[in-house]
């Protein structure tokens, strides 16, 4: 299994640290900034050995060469997009596998936020790490693919087991939910999330991680193929990429 740490940081960003326990070897997911990170590490008395980018925004690439010069770290990123993964050694792609000691990740290209995103999958540590593709209750805005890539890669993560963990690179749950519950609007799913994330917020903790079975049920952006929902927004018997794309297209101005 892995131990994970969430670090929040800046306004709504998480960064993981992940170890593995039998090897010490430590990776840190999408670090927006180093130094409440560096800091995290010292204090657990763990030492970084990998970076793991999903993707080239700053708010998840901005502490690599810092983390880097300080621990001599090896920084692993989108071989799609390695020209804007600062320091990168190792790119890598679809299907291609990465290593954290005992514990194997396997890597999905996920275009639609970006051109060049990936995710990584724990299976044996039922850990998904998926940077802006998917949220709790929300996906990534589609600043550089289209809602076919998009709606493709979101399949990819629906058809994963349904007790995976995802680890969401932001807080955004409870905002997104106030979205979902215009467009599909009688899922008890989602209204028994909506009130669980109430309760969490108002204890001051985080929504995240969620897991790919109340992702399936309750989040509108990975049921643009249900009828329920195609029909809420005007599209009963429509393509679910148009589907998606309508639903998307109401977030981006909600």
């Amino acid at each position: 299994m892995l131990d994970i740490r969430q670090i929040p940081v800046l306004s709504d960003n998480f960064i993981y640290l992940v170890r593995e326990p039998a090897s010490g070897q430590v990776a840190v997911v999408d670090p927006a900034v180093a130094e409440p990170v560096l800091a995290e590490a010292a204090r657990l008395g763990w030492t970084i050995t990998h970076i793991l980018n999903t993707h080239h925004h700053g708010d998840h690439v901005g502490g690599n060469l810092a983390i880097k010069a300080a621990t001599g770290c090896r920084i692993v990123g989108p071989a799609p997009d390695a020209g804007r993964i600062p320091g990168i050694d190792l790119p890598l792609g679809d299907n291609a596998t990465f290593d954290l000691g005992a514990e194997q990740a396997r890597v999905f290209f996920v275009p639609g936020h970006t051109r060049g995103h990936i995710a990584y999958w724990f299976e044996g540590a039922q850990a998904l790490f998926c940077g802006d593709t998917l949220f709790s209750i929300g996906c990534g805005r589609l600043f550089e693919g289209t809602p076919a890539q998009m709606w493709t890669s979101l399949k990819r993560f629906r058809d994963l087991p349904a007790d995976t963990r995802v680890y969401c690179a932001h807080e955004y749950t409870q905002s997104n939910i106030r979205f979902a519950v215009t467009v599909d609007p009688d899922n008890q799913d989602l209204r028994a999330r909506e009130a669980e994330v109430s309760a969490l917020r108002a204890a001051g903790k985080p929504t995240i991680p969620t897991t790919i079975g109340l992702e399936r049920a309750a989040n509108p952006f990975l049921r643009a193929d249900m009828p329920v929902l195609a029909g809420s927004v005007g599209l009963a018997g429509h393509d679910p990429v148009e589907v998606f794309a309508e639903v998307r297209r109401r977030k981006d101005s909600f």
